[in-house]
């Protein structure tokens, strides 16, 4: 569906500059695909969250100055990793190789995220990126 269409189907919750704004770098970072799809679902009870996360998560800090797109998913695999993630981490690995970062620097993010955060955690983070790599013919 085309994003003007996508738009038009939105909550009215979900509109606005704001939201628009955070939507575009979403949709570029993570793939339209799946951020429609993310959207097209929000309900009651998790519209808020949508509007949250893409306002302020891609609006305000994925926008700022201060770190490159690339930068912010070599961090962003870092944490995830950390926190033992894997899910989110599927999905930040994508962004990271759509923002410029190399699947050789993926794997020293996780190797070097492993030696402070644990290997349990190094190897789930291992087999999420791996998975997502095949899937996009990096591996």
């Amino acid at each position: 569906m085309p994003a003007k269409a996508a738009a038009n189907k939105r909550r009215k919750e979900l509109q606005g500059p704001a939201f628009e704004k955070g939507l575009a770098v979403r949709r570029e970072v993570l793939g339209a695909e799946y951020v429609d799809a993310s959207v097209a679902r929000a309900d009651d009870f998790t519209v808020d969250f949508q509007k949250m996360v893409t306002e302020y998560c891609w609006g305000e800090v994925w926008t700022r100055k201060g770190l490159s797109r690339r930068d912010r998913s070599l961090l962003n695999l870092a944490m995830l990793t950390a926190l033992n993630r894997s899910n989110e981490l599927r999905l930040h690995v994508r962004g990271a190789i759509n923002n410029g970062v190399s699947r050789d620097e993926i794997k020293e993010v996780l190797l070097q995220t492993g030696i402070y955060c644990g290997i349990p955690a190094c190897l789930d983070a291992f087999k999420a990126a791996s998975e997502v790599l095949k899937e996009m013919g990096k591996l």
